[in-house]
């Protein structure tokens, strides 16, 4: 191979991971937006955490009934087993968060994605306990009424369970909007500025 062939051959190399200068230092801007999702991340783990363990006390500070406790720890043990699940994932989010360089185009690309995808995850993770929070609330109301003279479970009207599901599914909505509202506000605008670098780039 001559002169000229290897010139051809370096000619022709690919060059997408080439940065020059002023790309790298506009992908460098990127680390400010993303060490706002990290401390925010960090910080959601760790009230998580702490909300979930709170709720384990809860029989114990409203001194519910003995015979509520094994429902209750029952419904808790699956609740704290998808939180654990979820909570999981989203560490192992943060930690790839700790460890990500940005120097390439490719490098931005993936941390941006990975970003929207565990915004999807804590989403999924939002809903996936809704459910829960609502049986919870049914069943610490019943436990805390059930002793009333003028409490009857069995006897509502039907007026009564039409507004009873109408307030479960406007909670759902509500938890759902809620939760939207949530991610947008401490990763969604983040993602944004990622993604405004990602397309100034893509103009030059």
């Amino acid at each position: 191979m001559d002169f000229n062939d290897i010139q051809n051959a370096w000619n022709n190399e690919k060059t997408e991971n080439v940065v020059l200068p002023n790309n790298l230092e506009k992908i460098q801007t990127a680390n400010t937006p993303l060490d706002k999702i990290r401390k925010n991340l960090k910080n959601e783990l760790i009230y998580q955490i702490i909300t979930v363990i709170s709720i384990g006390f809860v029989p114990l500070i409203y001194h519910f009934e003995a015979k509520w406790l094994t429902p209750f720890y029952l419904l808790f043990s699956i609740f704290v087993a998808v939180c654990i699940y979820y909570l999981v994932k989203l560490y192992l989010f943060y930690k790839r968060l700790n460890n990500i360089t940005l120097k390439t185009k490719d490098s931005l690309y993936e941390t941006y994605f990975d970003v929207r995808l565990n915004m999807e995850l804590y989403k999924t993770f939002g809903f996936a306990l809704t459910p829960f929070m609502i049986l919870f609330l049914i069943g610490f109301l019943y436990s805390k009424f059930a002793g009333s003279s003028n409490f009857q479970m069995l006897s509502f009207s039907n007026s009564q369970l039409i507004s009873l599901f109408s307030v479960i599914i406007f909670s759902i909505l509500f938890m759902g909007l809620a939760l939207e509202w949530w991610v947008h506000h401490f990763y969604g605008k983040y993602a944004k500025e990622i993604k405004k670098v990602i397309d100034e780039l893509k103009e030059e």
